[in-house]
């Protein structure tokens, strides 16, 4: 394995950590600087392989929060009804990725333009939402009702186009629904588990004949880079966006976006 795959590795695992729960789509990133730096996957798997160590990430800083909850279901109706909630607003990735997964990753992934025009129109839709006079009604995830969860889901539905972003279709959603900006953010957090869990293991069974032994030790160097630089991000992100909002985010698509055209017209 040459030297410049672990780099690469390493690099795009890095991006993928900072950029996935962040409304900037972590696939976008990932893809165009791998098509920029030559980096390629049996099957484009490195992309949605390494999300492990994000979902890893989350996972680790929300440990005793998910224990409590685990540990009240028995007698917490709220606890069910959060449980009951991030399940439901998972059902419609679930049920149209494991259909279009194929036409997802042959097409929409290799198409590079495709992805820096959706994260243009992606980052105007999050400035605008972001600066709508919107009242929220919901301020804590868990007392977010299954109505609006589902709605949630299908939102998050849209992220199955490259550039569109996961967490930022899911808080555009949240926010356009009644959802405050800090709670919105947080149960992206909290649907990313089962659905990026989800998509790495539909990806690896997909692509079971096509890895080799080296590529597991490319997706296993971009799978720690990736762990360790989203906790930065989990950490951060919910007091960033309380104070913030989220047009720095939508700033960030367009420029990458324009950046992105630019480069392929240039380059190819």
């Amino acid at each position: 394995m040459a030297d410049q795959s672990i780099v690469s590795a390493l690099v795009l695992g890095v991006i993928e950590g900072l950029t996935e729960f962040i409304p900037v789509s972590s696939t976008a990133h990932v893809l165009l600087a791998g098509h920029f730096m030559g980096f390629k996957s049996p099957g484009n798997t490195f992309a949605v392989l390494i999300q492990l160590g994000a979902i890893l990430a989350i996972l680790a800083v929300y440990a005793a929060k998910l224990i409590h909850i685990a540990l009240a279901l028995p007698t917490s109706a709220q606890a069910r009804r959060f449980v009951f909630c991030v399940l439901l607003a998972f059902l419609p990735a679930a049920v149209i990725g494991v259909f279009a997964h194929d036409f997802i990753k042959t097409v929409l992934f290799e198409t590079p333009q495709l992805i820096c025009i959706v994260l243009i129109l992606g980052g105007i839709v999050l400035y605008v939402i972001d600066r709508l006079p919107l009242k929220p009604r919901y301020k804590d995830v868990m007392d977010y009702p299954p109505s609006l969860a589902l709605k949630i889901g299908f939102f998050q539905c849209l992220a199955m186009i490259p550039g569109t972003s996961r967490s930022g279709a899911t808080i555009a959603g949240a926010l356009l629904m009644g959802a405050d900006k800090r709670s919105a953010a947080e149960f992206s957090f909290f649907l990313a588990m089962p659905t990026m869990l989800g998509a790495f293991t539909l990806d690896l069974y997909k692509n079971r004949d096509a890895l080799s032994f080296d590529d597991g030790i490319v997706i296993g160097i971009g799978f720690v880079a990736a762990f360790f630089s989203a906790l930065l991000v989990v950490r951060s992100l919910l007091d960033f966006v309380s104070r913030r909002g989220f047009a720095p985010f939508a700033i960030w698509r367009i420029v990458i976006g324009v950046a992105g055209l630019i480069g392929l017209a240039l380059w190819g």
